[in-house]
């Protein structure tokens, strides 16, 4: 905005104008791409003109105003690999596919240019690095490092055992170096296996079958070798490559080998001691035939009933046989080299032991029967079955029918139904329970087969009352005796364990009794429990007939004492004295009193009295007391001055002994 004034006077001579000013732009800023360095990528091998990566810049001048913002894309390095469209940046491969191969270089660095002013003369220039990589694609095929492979392989190696290692390479990466191996030919294949190790990609050749150097030493295969991810633009007869591998089979001291995995013999059950049961046979592989001695391994013959012959192989018996105790036997017979003891077969031989009819038929269960006293001749009272411990090939067939001797005055009969079963039927119309309660039926049965065999058995028949349906309602208690009930065996062992629950309850009664009886004196500081009662109270010092302290001091005097001295209220002998009365001298300077003496007397001439001295000490307060003990025992001596003024507070009880004790000793001179 713009006016003009009066310079003098400072007026505005017209109103205010305005200018409209334009900046007419110049070529003063030079191109920026968006990254200073840019990555891409192509596959190898790719046609002319692949799209590989574009790159754009930008110009800050006004594109409106000439070509100062007029861009134009150019290579300044990078030729003659790629090239970049001048208007786009886009970068483009330039070379054939036979021309840009990853295996021959990899890595691209390209610099694009972008000039402003539409590339002319004059122009202002930015540039930018493209990194270009050749991703891989799968052409190249792996080949082995070697045409022929050696390896050897003992003859006693097991099922896949590796024998060696295989290499190929291959110039591609990643998965497009991925390979397999096959076996495709030679006198091997059976034999050998081959896997490939994925960490490695190396071909592993493992056994596949069991090697004999005795029979073929050395085998050839035919290997080939492929990748896994093929490309068909690149597949061709090349894609595959054949290497030959020779194996040696190498010897070895192998263990003896018999000609069967194992061993299926018969034997009859009956066979003697000694009777050849069946032969084995074994034979050293190596070449040099080393001779084969045979031997049982007894841990599975813990019994010992089978032998071998160390030379020959033959199976013998050492213990007769049963067959219904055990129908298979399965022992393991060793094979050991004479040459080298420690090379050693086992076959597993298995005995089966034939049957022959050494066992008599059975009846089938215990059977319950009994018979209706009012029934009718013929009645089927009971169906019976039989059991045999033999197996005949042709099966079972038994016979049955009344044994000789119970023929005669028979109540019942037998009938044989044919089918390995029959009847037993009565006889009679009638039978009675007080006549006769129970009766015995000898049944003979025999079996069919060579040698025949048979055997009799007894049913046992009960004569009992029946309803009009036939049911049984009352049965003599002696045909119950046989009910089911507790066994004799079962009663003796609940008598036995009575017996012996009695005898530790007596023996615990016992032992508590026996701790109960304490020893009169348990041990030389608790004697309170020794406590004889006499029921004598004494006089007190005024007594002087019962108690004189003067005897106590000329024990001759007192010696001789009456023997007619009165005997213990409390006790009365039962017997006449068996003792005469004994003097007991008193230590020097004491007498002792008359009824001490009396006491002595009637201890010494009681028989019901313990024969052995006994220390009563009677100085002991009961536990709880608060006068504490009364005894000197216990003290530093018994001469010492001692305090006896606290007897008065005990009460009107211990007045008279409060008075004793407490007087002054003046009080006694």
């Amino acid at each position: 905005m713009a006016t003009v004034v009066n310079k003098r006077t400072g007026q505005k001579l017209e109103p205010e104008t305005e200018f409209t000013i334009k900046l007419h732009d110049i070529n003063d800023n030079e191109p920026q791409f968006s990254k200073e360095v840019y990555t891409g990528s192509v596959p190898e091998r790719s046609d002319i003109g692949t799209s590989v990566i574009q790159v754009t810049a930008t110009d800050a001048d006004d594109s409106m105003y000439g070509n100062s913002a007029k861009l134009v894309y150019s290579i300044s390095q990078g030729h003659p690999y790629f090239s970049v469209d001048p208007n786009t940046g886009l970068i483009r491969t330039a070379l054939g596919p036979g021309d840009m191969d990853r295996e021959q270089r990899e890595h691209y660095q390209v610099v694009i240019e972008a000039k402003d002013m539409a590339g002319q003369r004059g122009g202002l220039t930015g540039t930018t690095v493209v990194n270009i990589t050749l991703t891989d694609v799968n052409d190249n095929p792996p080949r082995f490092t070697q045409s022929i492979y050696q390896f050897a392989v003992p003859e006693s190696s097991k099922s896949g055992t590796p024998v060696g290692r295989i290499q190929a390479t291959d110039r591609d990466i990643g998965r497009n170096a991925e390979m397999f191996f096959t076996i495709v030919s030679g006198d091997g294949m059976d034999m050998f296996d081959i896997s490939t190790d994925k960490d490695t990609q190396e071909g592993v050749i493992t056994v596949s079958k069991s090697l004999d150097y005795e029979k073929k030493q050395s085998y050839t295969v035919e290997i080939q070798v492929q990748n896994t991810q093929m490309d068909p633009r690149f597949m061709s007869s090349n894609s595959k490559d054949m290497a030959t591998v020779r194996i040696a089979v190498e010897d070895v001291d192998e263990p003896p080998l018999f000609d069967k995995a194992s061993y299926v013999m018969d034997v009859k059950e009956d066979a003697a001691l000694g009777a050849a049961v069946g032969s084995v046979s074994a034979m050293d592989p190596d070449s040099a035939r080393s001779m084969v001695k045979y031997s049982i391994d007894r841990r599975t013959d813990m019994d010992r009933l089978f032998n071998v012959h160390p030379g020959n192989g033959s199976v013998f018996l050492l213990k007769s046989l049963d067959r219904e105790e055990n129908p298979w036997h399965n022992i393991s017979v060793i094979a050991t080299e004479f040459n080298n003891p420690r090379q050693i077969s086992h076959v597993p031989v298995y005995i089966r032991l034939l049957d022959i009819n050494d066992n008599a038929p059975t009846f089938a269960t215990v059977y319950e029967t009994f018979v209706c006293e009012r029934t009718k001749a013929g009645q089927r009272i009971q169906t019976v079955s039989a059991v045999d411990a033999d197996e005949p090939s042709a099966g079972h067939k038994f016979f049955f029918s009344l044994a000789s001797e119970g023929n005669h005055r028979s109540n019942f009969t037998v009938r044989d139904n044919g089918d390995n079963t029959a009847g037993i039927l009565t006889r009679r119309a009638s039978y009675s329970r007080l006549l006769q309660s129970v009766y015995l039926v000898p049944v003979v049965i025999t079996d069919g087969d060579y040698p025949m065999q048979s055997s009799t058995g007894t049913l046992t028949v009960r004569v009992c009352t029946c309803d009009r349906e036939g049911n049984m309602e009352l049965c003599n208690a002696e045909a119950l005796s046989s009910s089911p009930g507790l066994s004799t065996g079962a009663l003796i062992a609940i008598l036995l364990c009575a017996i012996i629950l009695l005898m530790i309850v007596v023996l615990f009664t016992a032992l508590k009794r026996q701790r109960k009886q304490e020893p009169l004196i348990i041990s030389k500081e608790d004697v309170r429990d020794n406590v004889v009662s006499y029921n004598d109270e004494g006089g007190g010092e005024e007594d002087t007939q019962a108690f004189d302290i003067g005897a106590l001091r000329h024990p001759d005097a007192a010696a001789a004492l009456e023997e007619s001295a009165k005997q213990r209220r409390d006790i009365i002998p039962t017997d006449t004295l068996l003792y005469p009365p004994h003097r007991h001298a008193a230590p020097s300077g004491l007498i002792m009193p008359p009824f001490i003496n009396q006491r002595v007397l009637e201890n010494d001439c009681n028989p019901t009295a313990p024969p052995y001295d006994s220390l009563a000490t009677y100085a002991y307060e009961g536990a709880g007391s608060v006068a504490e003990s009364l005894s000197s025992l216990g003290s530093a001596s018994s001469e010492a001055e001692q305090d006896y003024h606290y007897l008065s507070d005990w009460g009107p009880r211990f007045r008279k002994l409060a008075d004793l004790y407490g007087a002054e000793d003046s009080d006694f001179s």
